[in-house]
């Protein structure tokens, strides 16, 4: 039987924007030839671990510390049973990060702090502890959105190659482009910064596994935003803006994840609010988007999900409904089916897979 772990990320605590319930980092089993989800074992001890990363081995994974005094956690991934062990932990150098990433090497984590608009670089170490912020980028601006008064930096991404790393900025309607020098673990711009609508406040965004083009998702106005990448220089130049909402629905929602499938067919993005998978077939040729439908989360609040490597599978995590739903995906269509019942989880914000016995 192959086994898939699945890590999930939580809120433990009461904030001011949430009311965490969960203990800590949660750590299940998915039988790949059924979906079907088993709980395994907590990592406690850990503050509001919303945002996880595995190092490109596997053998480590870092989870931000969605706090005021906002730091990212080091865990040992046990490579027979998956469980986590706590390493240490540092500070991150703002506010409540948000989401957290690792270059191609692993030799160093990114990390995004919302609430004070920068993003910054913490070295490994060869035991994976983190070592201090060897970097922090501050960024400046807002947009017209009462949510945009100040900078909100809200991911940061590297490209396949790990050359240069995209951070998408909600408060200034801005894609910032980086390169890293490894040598100083600094962090510098490589590009002008690419300028979105006013006040769409984009989110997250995922690269196209050739390389070659970007989906930005607005979290203000629910768009995605197509660019053509440039990998020679990190250049982003606009090709399509589509939304992710049926036209018919008129009530609140807000763009949280976005993601593409592993063979490049079809791209996902998750819609809070309409409470939603937005499903839309991508062009071979152009990497345009067309929209093919959207699936219901089975809960409230889809935060994030995640694919298997394979693209059987995407689980979503419902984070207002406690809940993560695994959907089987059609390969052809992109079409997705609940395999089971919700699985209930306090609080669940993201998804990590990693390859098991």
């Amino acid at each position: 039987m192959t086994l898939l772990r699945v890590y999930v990320g939580t809120y433990t605590r009461r904030e001011p924007h949430v009311d965490g319930k969960a203990a800590g980092i949660y750590v299940y089993t998915l039988d790949a030839e059924t979906g079907q989800l088993v709980y395994q074992s907590t990592a406690t001890g850990v503050v509001n671990p919303s945002y996880l990363t595995l190092a490109p081995h596997g053998d480590f994974l870092y989870a931000v510390n969605e706090t005021a005094d906002g730091a990212v956690s080091a865990f040992a991934v046990d490579a027979a049973t998956g469980d986590l062990t706590f390493l240490n932990r540092q500070s991150s150098g703002g506010h409540a990060p948000c989401y957290v990433s690792t270059d191609a090497s692993g030799r160093f984590v990114l990390a995004a702090n919302y609430v004070t608009g920068n993003v910054c670089v913490l070295p490994v170490l060869a035991d994976g502890r983190l070592a201090p912020t060897s970097d922090n980028q501050q960024h400046h601006g807002h947009g017209p959105d009462p949510r945009q008064d100040v900078p909100h930096a809200h991911c940061i991404v590297p490209n396949g190659h790990g050359r240069f790393y995209l951070s998408a900025d909600l408060g200034t309607d801005q894609i910032m482009v980086y390169g890293l020098d490894a040598a100083q673990g600094k962090l510098f711009p490589a590009a002008p910064p690419v300028q979105l609508s006013p006040g769409s406040g984009p989110r997250h965004l995922c690269f196209h596994p050739h390389g070659r083009i970007v989906y930005v998702l607005a979290e203000l106005t629910s768009h995605l935003f197509v660019f053509a990448y440039d990998e020679d220089n990190g250049a982003l130049h606009p090709q399509q803006t589509i939304s992710t909402l049926p036209p018919a629905h008129t009530g609140p929602n807000t763009g949280a994840h976005v993601a593409v499938s592993p063979d490049s067919r079809f791209l996902y993005a998750s819609n809070r609010g309409h409470d939603s998978i937005a499903i839309y077939a991508i062009a071979a040729e152009t990497g345009w988007l067309a929209l093919v439908g959207h699936e219901a989360t089975q809960g409230r609040t889809p935060r994030h999900f995640t694919m298997d490597g394979h693209g059987r599978y995407l689980l979503v995590a419902n984070q207002d409904s406690n809940t993560v739903v695994v959907f089987r995906r059609d390969e052809v269509t992109g079409g997705l089916t609940a395999v089971a019942p919700p699985t209930p989880i306090p609080t669940p914000v993201c998804l990590q897979l990693r390859s098991g016995e």
